[in-house]
């Protein structure tokens, strides 16, 4: 007989770790959730000693909804004996590696996370009415049962189609970039940087600080008419609230696609602190004309790359002028951003999930992905609902609240008192 769980979670990242530490405050819910990363790991490629988080250090796994949890990052602090040094340091952004710590301590600590385990197939049981989950580990295969399923598989790196063709070790996603970068050679004498999201601007700026160790020439571009920041202004931030979050998913799904268009820079834009950085060290250059040159270009498309013997050929277009050129690079770095794929786990069901026009899941307010009648089951998804639920998708600041959502729906009660009014603001105009 298959074990019964109240609710499976597919993947541990920041997220569904949310998930799980409010549930471990549920004794009476049989909950666990699998990842089959060895352990705990969060964008290991860009994490630099010196970046920070861009969010509070109040977007923990639970503290805006439950404050008092032991799963706080407060409670990290006390268990780590650095509560006064933290105090003192009187931070509000906390340095990555910190946050990466403190979800790993959370992560090694729940007793409902379970790593090492993949998830192979999902399929659902109308006999039962319940989903049938696979999972495999080094030394067997299993299934499982459960009533709800929360899918918190992260998203993918995505290339640009030219350098798709030719990825490999000179040709990476930012992803990857800490482990690979490391590993090239002297042979690499110019690195091209493409994406001017914050993880552009931390590898350009890393690339510039090793520089005078490494010797290379540094070019960044970006199809963007600038290299634009991050709008954390007060008001703007609001955007990223539960409260607009439901206005937006009220909005019709063409509108809604129009205002992501528009929102970029409420997650993609380069937080100040980075660009003042980089406009440090590149006026420090002024007066050393011994390095190898450092070029920014704005308003430019990569139409093509080719690699040969000699390194990598990309053709460029200016979105300004038209104009086009090329430039060689012995390595390209691409920081092109993240897309929420359907997992190869979810081909036993795919039948069975509504799918929108363009192919992504029809996503309820309480983050339920839509299914077929005959499913009873909760399918819910965490970070995959931009298109549904707005900017604040992928924000950390609305993973303790979008956790909880979930937690009551598949409950049936308020199991968390979320807030009842979190903007200043009325979305939707007088009425």
């Amino acid at each position: 007989m298959s074990e019964t769980l109240d609710v499976v979670a597919v993947g541990i990242g920041p997220f569904n770790l949310a998930l799980a530490a409010l549930a471990d405050d549920m004794p009476e819910l049989r909950f666990a959730a699998y990842d089959a990363k060895p352990r705990f790991d969060w964008h290991p490629g860009v994490l630099f000693d010196w970046a920070t988080v861009q969010v509070s250090f109040l977007a923990d796994l639970v503290s805006l909804v439950r404050p008092t949890s032991r799963w706080s990052f407060l409670s990290y602090l006390a268990d780590r004996d650095r509560m006064y040094q933290f105090y003192v340091a009187e931070r509000f952004h906390l340095p990555r590696r910190e946050y990466a710590d403190y979800c790993g301590w959370a992560a090694e600590r729940l007793p409902s996370t379970h790593f090492g385990v993949e998830v192979t197939a999902l399929d659902w049981n109308p006999e039962h009415r319940l989903w049938t989950v696979r999972l495999r580990d080094s030394a067997r295969e299993r299934t499982v049962e459960a009533r709800h399923v929360v899918l918190g598989v992260g998203t993918r790196p995505v290339l640009p189609a030219p350098l798709r063709a030719i990825r490999g070790d000179r040709v990476i996603h930012s992803a990857s970039y800490l482990s690979t970068a490391d590993g090239w050679g002297g042979d690499v004498r110019h690195v091209a940087v493409v994406g001017s999201g914050q993880s552009g601007a931390e590898v350009f700026l890393d690339l510039l600080r090793r520089q005078r160790e490494r010797g290379w020439a540094v070019s960044w571009l970006t199809r963007t008419a600038g290299f634009a920041p991050l709008d954390y202004t007060k008001l703007v931030l609001e955007y990223t609230t539960p409260e607009y979050m439901h206005y937006f998913h009220r909005l019709e799904p063409a509108v809604r696609d129009r205002l992501i268009g528009t929102q970029w820079q409420l997650y993609k834009g380069i937080d100040s602190e980075t660009i003042d950085a980089i406009h440090g060290e590149l006026y420090h250059r002024l007066i050393d004309d011994t390095l190898p040159p450092v070029r920014l270009y704005p308003a430019t498309t990569i139409a093509d790359a080719t690699r040969d013997s000699d390194g990598i050929e990309l053709s460029c277009t200016h979105a300004d002028t038209g104009s086009s050129g090329k430039l060689r690079a012995d390595a390209v770095v691409a920081a092109t951003g993240y897309a929420a794929e359907p997992p190869a786990l979810l081909d036993p069901v795919r039948s069975l999930i509504d799918w929108d026009e363009q192919g992504r899941y029809r996503i309820d307010a309480q983050h339920r992905i839509r299914t077929a009648p005959v499913v009873s089951g909760g399918l819910y998804v965490q970070n995959a609902e931009l298109h549904t639920h707005g900017a604040a998708a992928p924000d950390l600041g609305i993973g303790a609240y979008r956790s909880a959502t979930i937690l009551n729906a598949v409950t049936g009660r308020e199991a968390f008192r979320l807030p009842k009014r979190t903007a200043f603001q009325t979305f939707g105009g007088v009425r």
